[in-house]
């Protein structure tokens, strides 16, 4: 069994390509930080990323950071076995 990961990105007033966009990006991050990690941790877990309206105007490194700081808070173990 594998972790899954939901990402959810409202219209907060947004076009189409925008929200594409921006899903696009909060999709690598977690396959490039979250799902490593967790699979590191040997932790099997179901995550919800909803995008809050400031994450239109995030640049990508301030959403990778964003996520890896909650990732290291909510699984502690995750951030050790990388």
């Amino acid at each position: 069994m594998r972790s899954r990961v939901a990402i959810v990105v409202p219209k907060h007033g947004h076009e189409i390509v925008a929200r594409n966009r921006l899903k696009r990006r909060l999709r690598e991050i977690v396959r490039t930080e979250l799902l490593p990690r967790l699979d590191g941790a040997a932790a099997v877990e179901d995550v919800l990323v909803r995008a809050r309206a400031e994450a239109y105007r995030a640049r990508f490194a301030d959403l990778r950071e964003e996520l890896v700081h909650w990732i290291d808070r909510r699984w502690p173990d995750a951030s050790r076995s990388r």
